[in-house]
């Protein structure tokens, strides 16, 4: 019986991990690399193991980097179950149609820049001279449906024609669709058959509505083995959803190997309890300018604890009741999933909001936008408001357009509420962010590209990483130490090296067997 780890091995995105019992294949989560490109997309389209080897797979929760490649999973000869908690089960049905919908939009605007580029140059050739902004429509015009809509036949055909190499999706949102018909949500607590002998378990994780520890028990003759995965580890007294498992049942106690994350293995967070002062300090001195907003945040979790904390700011009269703008279908979406699952919620979401008749996630400021025409148009609002945006870390989706709109203006404000991942736009936004700051000079402003153009970062960038959902080297340390677990090895993954190998090192001067696997390294057990 062996572990070998597939993803987020020395990295953080990509999570994939893999338990072979020499009878069954069990994979742990199905994650997609995020980060640059190409890079990702090669990572992406090579699947490190035979899918239709595969016995059942177990998902921890529903983020892109740990079930962004299940439609890929199922298209290529998986035919067992994949394992989830129910709330995860729920936001799937959204989250991989939003992610299918993503890559098959890239694709389709990646031919369409790469044909209008040879198209641009064919007709200056034809015309000896730089082409006009008009005759540059007419072309763009040739390539679209309207204003909003490319025209996927015309460029097809004219891709072919001249030749030209085509962008193909990772998957199709029907792919996506096919891939939920494999998934089977089950409550926290409740023991699933996985394979011959093998079960999981499922406790409370806290990173987002229904994040899981998994432990996964083999038992072969006269012995029994238990693996611990943790997924993402969630923050202890964080809003809406209840504390990371401490208490283990009797019989899980005894864990031969823990797989454990470590996105902030050395680092700490604020104290939970600073994020409304936070956020009201960053929203009025933006609103003192003059100025708007502007929150890139994942569409699940992220989003919802935002809401939540504006919320109390507005119920209690705190901040000026300013517009608030969720510009992201899919978060629209997974905050109705939100309202479903009340049986989730923590003590303080219940006495602050439903004891008191209130909808946690909705007030009369906030509106949900869902067309492209009023995304559009909140692009152009230049009176103060606050958007909120997926993709959380500036790669995809609407927040690109509020940033490249916005990011010129010294009166707005970026907020940072989450991490960054390495080669993200996102990344390259707090970084140059922080030495912008550093410098103190309005001159010389730093550059960021956003959609092939060049903006100056003018705007003030702010970061509360209290609003993490991953716990910090003090909370990932309260799992292993003061839970009632028994931990014979701990894989140190989910983290670059400059968080892991801190908290490795930290383990094993605790007295812990702990590693960092390499990606494909195998252990037995």
């Amino acid at each position: 019986m062996e572990c070998q780890f597939l993803g987020a091995a020395g990295e953080v995105t990509g999570s994939m991990h893999l338990l072979d019992t020499g009878k069954d294949q069990i994979l742990m989560d199905c994650g997609m690399f995020q980060g640059r490109r190409k890079q990702s997309d090669e990572k992406n389209r090579h699947f490190p193991v035979d899918p239709s080897k595969i016995t059942s797979m177990v998902l921890s929760h529903a983020h892109i980097d740990h079930s962004g490649r299940i439609p890929m999973l199922t298209q290529s000869g998986f035919s067992g179950r994949i394992i989830t908690t129910r709330p995860t089960q729920n936001a799937l049905g959204y989250m991989l149609l939003d992610s299918g919908h993503i890559q098959e939009s890239d694709a389709q605007y990646l031919n369409y820049k790469s044909l209008r580029g040879v198209l641009y140059q064919e007709e200056q050739k034809k015309r000896n001279n730089q082409l006009t902004n008009k005759e540059k429509s007419q072309i763009k015009d040739l390539l679209k449906k309207n204003p909003y809509d490319l025209d996927a036949e015309t460029i097809a055909r004219l891709q072919q024609q001249h030749r030209l190499k085509t962008v193909v999706p990772l998957y199709t949102m029907e792919q996506a669709r096919h891939s939920l018909s494999f998934i089977d949500g089950y409550p926290f607590g409740h023991t699933v058959s996985i394979g011959r002998n093998i079960t999981v378990k499922f406790y409370v994780a806290g990173h987002i509505l229904g994040s899981a520890f998994s432990v996964i028990t083999v038992k072969d003759k006269d012995r029994t083995k238990k693996i611990l995965y943790t997924g993402d580890v969630g923050r202890f007294s964080k809003p809406i959803i209840k504390d990371p498992t401490l208490m283990f049942d009797e019989e899980d106690r005894d864990i031969d190997l823990m797989i454990m994350e470590s996105t902030y293995g050395d680092r700490e967070h604020a104290p939970v309890k600073d994020l409304g002062n936070s956020l009201k300090k960053v929203l009025l001195e933006t609103l003192e300018r003059g100025g708007s907003l502007i929150i890139p945040s994942f569409a699940f979790g992220r989003t919802q604890e935002l809401i939540y904390v504006l919320h109390k700011l507005y119920e209690n009269n705190e901040v000026p009741r300013q517009p608030v703008y969720v510009d992201s279908p899919l978060a629209s979406n997974l905050t109705r999933v939100f309202g479903e699952h009340p049986e989730t919620y923590d003590k303080e979401t219940h006495s602050e909001f439903l004891e008191k008749g209130l909808n946690p996630f909705y007030f009369d400021k906030i509106t949900f936008v869902e067309s492209v025409q009023e995304s559009m148009a909140l692009n152009r609002d230049e009176t103060p408001h606050v958007v909120i945006s997926a993709s959380g870390m500036c790669e995809a989706g609407r927040i690109l357009h509020h940033l490249r709109h916005k990011i010129h203006n010294p009166k707005n404000t970026i907020l940072i509420v989450g991490y960054m991942a390495q080669h993200t736009l996102g990344r390259r936004i707090e970084e140059l962010g922080a030495e912008a700051a550093q410098a103190g000079s309005s001159k010389n402003l730093p550059e960021v590209k956003i959609l092939g153009k060049t903006y100056p970062l003018a705007a003030r960038v702010e970061k509360i990483e209290g609003f993490s959902a991953h716990g910090d080297k003090h909370e990932l340390d309260k799992i292993i130490t003061q839970s009632n677990l028994n931990i014979s090895k701990i894989a140190v993954v989910h983290g670059e090296e400059s968080q892991s190998k801190p908290f490795a090192a930290h383990l094993k001067q605790k007295g812990y067997d702990a590693f960092i696997p390499a990606s494909g390294d195998r252990i037995a057990l």
